[in-house]
């Protein structure tokens, strides 16, 4: 059997085994598509969902500082896998229970790169959590020892998913630097180089089981459609994050044959999501090109207390300019979780390569 098919086995077998698991630990990292409310201890962030009308539909109506108006994709994969959704690392850095069952970093404007939502003064960029990581390591291994924590840290699921930012709140805002200073082709091989980095850094802290969500047709999301003349999908952002995607999962794949025991996954959530938008009576709903708060601008785009929020929320895919409603992260739970661990449960083994 070749290299590859043994990475793929053995990364479907580990998919299959988190599915159906007791207690799975998950740590998640990633931007406002999972933040649960980080961003309401950085006392100077303008990147905040703790105020009407976020959480109008999640339980008590109250805003936790998620992006939308109910629960986020991380929140109903939790209770896919039987377990509380992860509370927000800084509303527990030193709960040693919270930590040993695994806690969330994501922050809303965090990105790749440091400067990313430079903007927003304060947001936890994905360097910032993966050093938020390391405390949560170093705090269970002051309490269980070096071996034992290692062995959790080994054991535990860690989803990632990053990098929207990097274009919705950097590259594609035109009096940014990064914009101005770089080609394409030039900020993906930044992107590339610094993900490199970021990820064997969690795989030296011990993560070995990893599963990196690639990006959404961001070409399509209100707060982008605003600046086609006619709201269409801008298709060169769509080309931008197909060859991102593609970049991602050539360097998950030359990782996991470059780091010892990683089994890391690249989840391809574009088609799902791209499905969603181009075709929402399938699934239920009726707008898939403008928000339910009617708030679709290139800057800003967040549900205002004074938003005029639609009143059938189900109906929409988008929540505001940037995320999806609570409905929408329902139905891509649902798809991402039967992508990922449905189909791994199911999967075949690999065949046996060919002889040269």
């Amino acid at each position: 059997m070749s290299m590859p098919m043994l990475v793929f086995a053995a990364c479907v077998f580990w998919l299959a085994a988190v599915a159906f698991a007791a207690l799975p630990v998950t740590y998640i990292f990633g931007d406002s598509l999972t933040d649960v409310g980080n961003n309401n201890f950085l006392q100077y962030s303008l990147a905040k969902s703790n105020y009407p009308w976020y959480g109008i539909d999640y339980s008590g109506g109250q805003a936790t500082g998620r992006f939308s108006n109910g629960k986020t994709i991380g929140d109903f994969i939790s209770a896919k896998l039987g377990i509380p959704s992860p509370p927000a690392y800084l509303s527990a850095s030193q709960n040693l229970d919270a930590l040993l069952k695994g806690v969330n970093y994501a922050s809303g404007g965090a990105g790749i790169l440091n400067d990313t939502g430079l903007y927003f003064i304060q947001r936890l960029s994905f360097d910032d959590q993966i050093n938020n990581f390391k405390k949560t390591k170093e705090v269970i291994k002051a309490n269980v020892g070096e071996v034992a924590a290692n062995k959790h840290c080994n054991e535990a699921t860690y989803f990632v998913g990053i990098g929207s930012n990097d274009y919705v709140n950097n590259f594609l805002q035109p009096f940014l630097a990064d914009g101005q200073q770089y080609t394409h082709d030039e900020f993906i091989e930044l992107l590339m180089s610094t993900l490199d980095q970021q990820l064997q850094s969690l795989y030296q802290l011990g993560a070995r089981k990893l599963v990196f969500h690639g990006l959404g047709p961001l070409g399509c999301i209100p707060s982008q459609r605003v600046k086609s003349k006619k709201g269409q999908c801008l298709k060169r952002v769509n080309e931008w994050i197909l060859q991102f995607n593609s970049n991602v999962q050539k360097l998950i794949n030359t990782l996991n044959h470059r780091l010892p025991n990683a089994k890391f996954v690249f989840a391809d959530t574009y088609p799902l999501v791209l499905d969603l938008i181009d075709n929402p009576s399938t699934y239920g709903f009726k707008v898939s090109n403008t928000s339910c708060c009617n708030v679709d601008t290139s800057i800003g785009g967040l549900c205002l207390p004074n938003s005029k929020v639609c009143s059938n929320r189900h109906e929409f895919v988008f929540w505001d300019a940037f995320h999806p409603s609570d409905a929408a992260n329902a139905i891509l739970a649902e798809k991402f979780f039967s992508l990922l661990f449905i189909s791994a449960r199911a999967a075949p083994a690999p065949a046996p390569s060919p002889s040269p």
